[in-house]
């Protein structure tokens, strides 16, 4: 994978592309053609044509990643391991696109801060607290996680 100074994303993605091509990276390439597309149909989705920005395409690789998770877990629950593993395979490759992951302790923190900042108590308050904890999360936590950790934390208050 190259850097980001002074190109977007999907610059990166097409370049990264021709390179796994050249080198005959077949996963790679599939996966990266995939989510090259998946920006391009979001480009275009709407009444007018627009560029993606960087945190937009990023958006669009975590989606895509987030698919490729749940169908790896289809798979395997469906007794199709060779599938899920080419899913998984796929989000492997899509994950480099995307930010570091917040560790549990890290978002646990993050939770606790909002859940005191708010003075939520209890689970009826769920919306008030994603809603502060949410943007300062941003990409770097799947939003299933984040809710789970909000429910757990009010669930004990």
């Amino acid at each position: 994978m190259g850097t980001l100074k002074d190109r977007t994303l999907k610059d990166l993605l097409h370049d990264d592309l021709t390179a796994a091509i050249k080198a005959r990276d077949e996963v790679r390439v599939a996966t990266l053609r995939l989510v090259l597309a998946a920006i391009t149909t979001e480009e275009v989705a709407g009444a007018v044509a627009r560029e993606l920005s960087d945190d937009d395409a990023r958006t669009v690789v975590a989606r895509e990643a987030k698919r490729r998770r749940e169908a790896a877990q289809a798979f395997a629950a469906g007794g199709r391991p060779e599938l899920a593993e080419r899913e998984r395979a796929e989000e492997a490759v899509l994950a480099e696109y995307l930010p570091e992951q917040m560790s549990d302790e890290e978002l646990a923190a993050l939770v606790t801060r909002a859940i005191g900042e708010t003075g939520a108590s209890g689970p009826a308050v769920l919306g008030a607290v994603m809603k502060v904890v949410r943007p300062r999360v941003g990409g770097r936590a799947d939003g299933a996680r984040l809710a789970a950790e909000v429910r757990r934390q009010l669930a004990a208050s």
